[in-house]
């Protein structure tokens, strides 16, 4: 297959290499020129050093090129720029193309999933997958087993991309609930950068335990508003894709919150993780929602209050242990 991918960063070049080793044409592109010549130049990724990236692997500067003649189209550019890059490659999109996202976040401004942002802005008759799970780019360029979950309404085209990605060392599940798979990893994120921020104020594996139950329980719970499945969230997309995000030490989000709870303001400990935090990105959605549909998030407002308008953290744990007893099966 013909596959085009839009962003040069971790997780897309990760995904090319793999594409390409599983004997697909991959051509990637990127907005920042530089970027381009240093990955034609060196075959490396500046965040996966030890990961080569095969001579099969094509580069362009053109969204064009990157657009024309390719069965399927890989969005693989922070969450903050898929309408950006949706608006410049909507001139070479064509009917008929599979669009697979691979970005994680809402849209503050209209709340929108980023499937629904690409639908917004590509005019050709596509189709778009949400391709989300816990697979961490620094292990799927090492070729280590995980699982992953093409979301579609399309359930055939659910499978086109299922056999597409499908290899000895990735799994892919399907769904054809595409809103609860990208809410599950907009929001994971959220929960993540709370984990974080617990180790960092040097709380113990119950609190994290506890964050990432309560956490789920949370989106679960903002998802059932929205008419999303249950069982997506007790799957990779959810359960599975919190646990890795809130525990690993390969997640931006648990690294940027475990420096907030060590005492780094919010802009210093982005600064040093040197990549982008998406839990920050997807704050103002999960509070424009929680708002929206009256859903009880309390996580999710602690975070922003830590990381937006400069809380204590272990005032906002205080709150959180003093909240009104409740029943577990009630949230």
């Amino acid at each position: 297959m013909r596959i085009g991918i839009i962003g040069a960063g971790t997780w897309g070049m990760a995904l090319a290499r793999m594409l390409s080793n599983s004997g697909h044409g991959v051509r990637v592109w990127s907005p920042h020129p530089e970027a381009i010549d240093r990955l034609e130049t060196t075959r490396t990724q500046k965040n996966l050093p030890d990961m080569i990236i095969p001579e099969a692997v094509k580069f362009t500067k053109l969204m064009e090129e990157v657009c024309r003649d390719k069965d399927l189209l890989v969005f693989a550019v922070p969450s903050v720029f898929v309408r950006s890059a949706a608006r410049l490659a909507n001139a070479f999109i064509h009917d008929g193309q599979i669009i697979v996202d691979v970005a994680k976040g809402i849209e503050a401004e209209t709340l929108m999933t980023l499937s629904e942002v690409i639908r917004d802005e590509v005019k050709a008759e596509v189709k778009v997958v949400a391709l989300s799970g816990p697979t961490h780019a620094e292990e799927v360029a090492r070729d280590l087993p995980g699982a992953i979950v093409s979301a579609c309404e399309d359930l055939n085209v659910a499978e086109k991309v299922q056999d597409v990605f499908m290899n000895s060392c990735l799994r892919v599940y399907t769904n054809t609930d595409v809103k609860g798979v990208e809410l599950c990893g907009a929001m994971k994120n959220i929960i993540a950068l709370a984990a974080g921020m617990s180790a960092g104020l040097g709380y113990g594996d119950n609190a994290k335990a506890a964050l990432i139950t309560r956490g789920l329980a949370e989106i679960a719970r903002l998802g059932e508003k929205l008419g999303c499945a249950r069982d997506t969230f007790a799957g990779l997309a959810g359960m599975g894709d919190l646990i890795v995000t809130a525990t690993s030490m390969h997640s931006r989000n648990n690294r940027c919150g475990y420096l907030i709870g060590q005492g780094y303001e919010t802009a210093a400990a982005v600064k040093r993780v040197g990549m982008v935090v998406e839990g920050i990105n997807a704050l103002p959605a999960a509070i424009a929602y929680a708002d929206k549909y009256n859903v009880d998030m309390p996580i999710v407002r602690a975070v922003d209050a830590i990381v937006n308008h400069n809380a204590d953290p272990r005032t906002e744990v205080a709150r959180l242990m003093g909240r009104d007893k409740t029943a577990e099966r009630k949230g």
